[in-house]
């Protein structure tokens, strides 16, 4: 058995060498910064998908659309918070509603997504 010839192993170059690379910005959260990441595609088809999924499911439960909104919403943060992903549900009751809101929105717009599109 031969070991690999090291010299063959290339570090990767060009669009391939960014796959996993993470963007982010400071932004404001309650008076203080926070860094928030761009969200990947597959999150954000995962977040579409929970999206259109709840809207067939509950076209005429409005508490059920609510719950819905908020699991999309802590999905959203969870994913591209630094920090987010420590939160259980019970954490973010404890932050302001429209606090919450404004972040979420940032942060689909910092990953591409107008929030008229969002369910899209």
């Amino acid at each position: 058995m031969q070991p690999p010839n090291l010299n063959k192993v290339k570090s990767m170059s060009g669009i391939k060498g960014l796959v996993g690379k993470k963007m982010q910005k400071k932004v404001k959260f309650m008076g203080e910064d926070i860094t928030i990441y761009k969200l990947k595609f597959s999150e954000i088809m995962e977040i579409q998908e929970m999206v259109r999924s709840a809207e067939k499911d509950d076209k005429e439960d409005s508490s059920a659309e609510q719950e819905m909104g908020l699991d999309v919403l802590r999905k959203v943060i969870r994913s591209s918070v630094e920090g987010g992903g420590e939160l259980d549900d019970s954490d973010f009751q404890e932050f302001p509603m429209d606090e919450l809101t404004k972040l979420s929105s940032d942060i689909m717009k910092f990953s591409g997504v107008d929030s008229q599109q969002q369910g899209k």
